[in-house]
C-alpha cells in the first residue's frame, strides 16, 4: 500500500489510518500467512470462521467489475450484501461494504481502535490488519453473502483464509506484479488458482489471447483435476457477447438476451458474463430473477473504469468546450492497454473524434505493455505524477517508444487538471477525447 491510501476526509480517521501504515513501514510484501496475522485474528475470534456464504473473487483484471455486478443482480434481487474490494478511490470506507452499504466513519473508528488494542503491537502488515477488520464487521452484521475480493494473488493472500467458500471466480489474467507472483503468466494463473478450494465450484473469466497462448486455462484445468472440482470456463461452459445495444449470455448452449451492462466497454460484458455464470450456478441457493437481472446490469456501479466523467454527478465541473469529453480508466498493465485500445478504435469508427491520453502511472509497471495498442489512435500523451506512491514514469521512459513516428506528440504537466487545461489551449478548436489513465490512485486528482 501507500501513502495514498491514508488520505481520508475525517482528520481522525486519517490520522489512525496513518497509525495502522506505521506498524508495516518498513516491511516488505510478504505473500504467506504470517503468525501476526494469524494471532490477530484469534484476538478477534477468528471471525474468518462465521462469515456468510462467501463467492471468493481473485484475478488481474476485472475482479472488482465482477463484483460491483454480482453486488448490484444480488441487492436488485433484495439480498443482504457485504463485499471487500481494494484499493480505494477516495476515503477507505470503500473497501468494506456491510449489507449494502459503506461501513461508516463510526463505524470505522471504533473497528481500528478494536484492531489496534487487540494487536497488541505485533508486526502486522496495513492489509493484514484491514483484512481481519473487515473479516469482524462482516461477521457481526447479518447479511446472505460476502464478496470477496482478493488483495494480491490468491494462494497466499490474506483473504485465502477462509476455507469453504460457496464459489470461487477468477477473472482475466495479465502480467501484473510480477516481482511478488511469477514472471510468467502461468506463474501468475497458479497464484490466482490458490483460491480453488474442494467441494466449490469456480468460475473461470474470459482469457486474452495471450493468456490462453500462455497456457492459464491449463493451469486452472489441472490445480481443478487435484482438487476434484469442476470449472466452467468461459468460451466453454459460457459466453457473453454484444448483440446490438444489447448482450447475449449463454450458458451450456441456453442462450439469454439481456441488457448491457451499464459499464462501458466490451470487456464489462465478459466481466457481466462471469458474474452471470456465478449466479446460474449457484441458482439453488442464491436465486435470482430476470428482472432483478436485467435491473441489476443497469444499474452496476463501479467507478474508476472507464468512467466518463464531463456532466458526471459528484464531480467537480471542468470547463471543456462544445464535443469534448473526459474519460478516466484506473488500468495500468498489458492486458488493460489492450482493452482501452479496442475502446479507442470504437471510438473511432464512431466518430473520428482525436484521442489524448494523460497517463500517470508508478515506475514498477511497464508502460510499453501498456501503451503500445493505444498507439495507432493517440494524438499526444501527457505525462503527469501520481501522488503519494513514489516514483512515476517519465518521458525518457517512454520516448523510445514514439521514435520514428509523427504521433503522439510526448508532453508534460504537474497533474491532471493541468494538463487537461493544456490540453485546451493546445487544440482548442478540435473537439476531441481525453483519456485520464495509468493508475487508479489518479482518482483524487479527476474526481
Amino acid at each position: 500500500m501507500y501513502a495514498a491510501d491514508l488520505r481520508h476526509p475525517d482528520r481522525t480517521l486519517q490520522q489512525k489510518l496513518h497509525a495502522i501504515y506505521a506498524l508495516s513501514r518498513h516491511a516488505k510484501i510478504d505473500l504467506s500467512f504470517r503468525r501476526p496475522y494469524l494471532d490477530l485474528l484469534q484476538a478477534f475470534r477468528n471471525p474468518h470462521l462465521s462469515l456468510p456464504p462467501v463467492i471468493h473473487v481473485a484475478g488481474t483484471n476485472g475482479k472488482g467489475s465482477i463484483v460491483a455486478t454480482l453486488r448490484s443482480i444480488l441487492q436488485q434481487s433484495g439480498y443482504r450484501v457485504h463485499s471487500y474490494t481494494s484499493p480505494h478511490l477516495l476515503r477507505f470506507n470503500e473497501r468494506i461494504t456491510l449489507a449494502g452499504t459503506q461501513i461508516d466513519d463510526a463505524a470505522l473508528e471504533a473497528l481500528i481502535d478494536e484492531a489496534l488494542a487487540l494487536n497488541e503491537g505485533r508486526d502486522v502488515t496495513f492489509f493484514e490488519l484491514t483484512t481481519a477488520m473487515a473479516f469482524a464487521a462482516f461477521s457481526r452484521v447479518p447479511a446472505d453473502v460476502l464478496l470477496l475480493e482478493t488483495g494480491l494473488g490468491g494462494r497466499l493472500d490474506c483473504t485465502n483464509i477462509i476455507e469453504k467458500p460457496m464459489a470461487c471466480v477468477i477473472s482475466k489474467i495479465s502480467m501484473d506484479h510480477l516481482q511478488y507472483l511469477g514472471d510468467t503468466l502461468q506463474k501468475i494463473a497458479a497464484e490466482k488458482a490458490g483460491i480453488m478450494k474442494t467441494g466449490a465450484t469456480c468460475i473461470i473469466g474470459a482469457q486474452d489471447h495471450e493468456g490462453l497462448a500462455g497456457g492459464v486455462m491449463e493451469v486452472f484445468e489441472n490445480r481443478a483435476a487435484e482438487l476434484g472440482i469442476s470449472l466452467c470456463r468461459a468460451g466453454k461452459e459460457w459466453e457473453a457477447a454484444p448483440d446490438g445495444d444489447r448482450m447475449r449470455f449463454a450458458f451450456n448452449e441456453v442462450e439469454s438476451p439481456l441488457p448491457k451492462p451499464s459499464l462501458p466497454g466490451a470487456h464489462q460484458i465478459e466481466n457481466a458474463g462471469a458474474a452471470l455464470a456465478t449466479l446460474t450456478l449457484l441458482k439453488d441457493t442464491l436465486p435470482v430473477t430476470e428482472e432483478a437481472i436485467a435491473a441489476g446490469l443497469r444499474k452496476i456501479e463501479w467507478p474508476g473504469r472507464l468512467e466518463r466523467l464531463d456532466g458526471a454527478k459528484n464531480i467537480k465541473p471542468y470547463n471543456l468546450p462544445p464535443g469534448w469529453e473526459l474519460w478516466y480508466d484506473g488500468g495500468h498493465n498489458d492486458s488493460a492497454g489492450r482493452v482501452l485500445a479496442e475502446q479507442a478504435k470504437e471510438w473511432q469508427t464512431q466518430d473520428g473524434k482525436m484521442l489524448h491520453l494523460v497517463l500517470g502511472m508508478k515506475t514498477d509497471k511497464d508502460p510499453a505493455a501498456f501503451i503500445t495498442p493505444l498507439l495507432p489512435f493517440i494524438k499526444t500523451i501527457t505525462l503527469i505524477d501520481v501522488s503519494g506512491v513514489g516514483d512515476c514514469i517519465r518521458i525518457r521512459d517512454i520516448a523510445p517508444l514514439l521514435q520514428s513516428r509523427p504521433t503522439p506528440e510526448l508532453l508534460h504537466a504537474v497533474n491532471a487538471r493541468a494538463a487537461i487545461d493544456a490540453l485546451l489551449r493546445h487544440v482548442p478548436h478540435e473537439p476531441s477525447r481525453i483519456l485520464v489513465c495509468g493508475s487508479l490512485y489518479l482518482a483524487e486528482q479527476v474526481y
